[in-house]
């Protein structure tokens, strides 16, 4: 990869560490390293010598990494050996002990709950809406590219990454325009570790602040509950018969689920696009004279990014994957990741790399019945943001290092510092 300079010293090391480690000391699930961004050299280690990996660490307890393509197809489509349910521990490495602290969100349950509940919402990103989204959307970027400064540093993801995607989301929830930033903040709080990143400090503090997510959504509820059904998602839950008689858990855990899904993936791809065309000016360039690559473009900034990394599923009952035996109750964890950069699967997985023979072949939406309900939305709005970058930027030059998450559950990006030349 074409990793900056300062970059460069840091990346031999771990690349050096991952090779030369036992490969039982490996645990790929530490957050420092997604902060780092050097797990990609443990991935590579873990999917040459040993693909369906064991840990035991004090905080995560037992979990097998799975981090080839067709080991992760055989968890991700095989839904009655590896369970979603959020009663077997759900979907994230990390479950709170506690099983009142557990969100009911309908990724983390399994059929028939998970299909009537996705089927509640899946109208919201039917073709005939996203097409009447569209001129909304194309609106919004241009008016917020239009405002970026010239000749001066900013940060990209606050002034366009965060801003699209709020309003974004503001609009599918019919939520009020002027508290839109609420939305962010509680995504982050969501997937917040508090002993890890300590965006709040306490798992307490962290169901405080979703408590008060759900006091303010269940007022939006009372209001809709009580209208005609609309084109909005709060109206959609509250007028369909699968969810429309949910507990305070279940309706806080699905408004996470699309908090976070219409915000994480979009997000950091909108910021990991502009790091890929910096790190590979040789593509943007390719773009630039050939813009009706943006379509092919947008598949590999998702699959480059991987902003959601992993998924865990548990084992109802042993299994053997990968020749290593899995007992009931196991985590295993799917890192898409280390699949999207697997080269049985795709030649030169580590480059960025915008005209592919098969652009859409990536895991970052997930496969089986938990494929990312809002996959096509995400797509539409980054193609139109690069549409819409084309048309105005000769050059967005990234002016500093990547601020990263420290997360092994979202690959964000938190600043982003760019200037376009004007």
């Amino acid at each position: 990869m074409n990793a900056p300079a300062h970059d460069a010293e840091l990346q031999a090391l771990a690349r050096e560490d991952a090779f030369s480690l036992p490969i039982e000391q490996i645990d790929v699930s530490k957050p420092r390293l997604f902060q780092e961004d050097t797990v990609g050299h443990y991935f590579a280690r873990l999917r040459r010598d040993d693909p369906v990996h064991f840990n035991d660490n004090q905080f995560y307890g037992r979990f097998w990494s799975v981090t080839k393509w067709k080991d992760i197809m055989a968890v991700d489509t095989n839904h009655a050996v590896y369970s979603s349910d959020y009663t077997q521990g759900g979907i994230a490495l990390w479950n709170a002990p506690d099983v009142k602290q557990r969100l009911h969100m309908f990724i983390a349950m399994d059929p028939p709950r998970h299909d009537e509940q996705r089927k509640a919402v899946s109208p919201i990103v039917a073709p005939h809406n996203l097409v009447s989204m569209e001129a909304t959307i194309r609106a919004r970027t241009a008016k917020v590219l239009d405002e970026l400064p010239r000749n001066e540093e900013f940060n990209w993801v606050q002034r366009v990454s965060i801003e699209l995607t709020t309003q974004m989301l503001a609009t599918l929830f019919d939520f009020p325009f002027e508290d839109r930033q609420l939305l962010t903040w509680w995504s982050d709080v969501s997937t917040s570790v508090p002993e890890v990143d300590h965006i709040v400090e306490s798992q307490e503090a962290r169901m405080v602040e979703l408590g008060k997510m759900h006091a303010y959504f269940t007022r939006l509820w009372n209001e809709r509950v009580n209208a005609p059904p609309k084109n909005d998602l709060v109206s959609m839950l509250a007028h369909n018969p699968a969810t429309r008689n949910m507990g305070p858990l279940e309706y806080m855990g699905n408004l996470v689920l699309l908090i976070v899904g219409g915000n994480d993936t979009t997000r950091n791809s909108m910021t990991g696009g502009v790091l890929a065309m910096n790190r590979y000016p040789s593509e943007w360039a390719k773009l630039r004279a050939n813009p009706s690559l943006v379509d092919s473009t947008v598949s590999e900034i998702i699959r480059w990014q991987t902003p959601l990394p992993m998924m865990r599923r548990t084992a109802l009952q042993d299994a053997e994957l990968g020749g290593k035996k899995i007992l009931k109750g196991d985590k295993v964890v799917m890192w898409y990741l280390s699949g999207n950069r697997d080269e049985e699967m795709i030649d030169d997985a580590d480059a960025f790399i915008i005209d592919r023979p098969r652009p859409r072949q990536h895991l970052s939406f997930g496969f089986g019945i938990h494929r990312c309900v809002g996959n096509r939305l995400a797509e539409l709005q980054l193609k139109i943001l690069w549409e819409e970058i084309l048309k105005r930027f000769p050059a967005i030059e990234v002016v500093g290092p990547p601020k990263r998450l420290m997360s092994n559950f979202v690959r964000g990006i938190s600043d982003l510092p760019v200037r376009i030349p004007g």
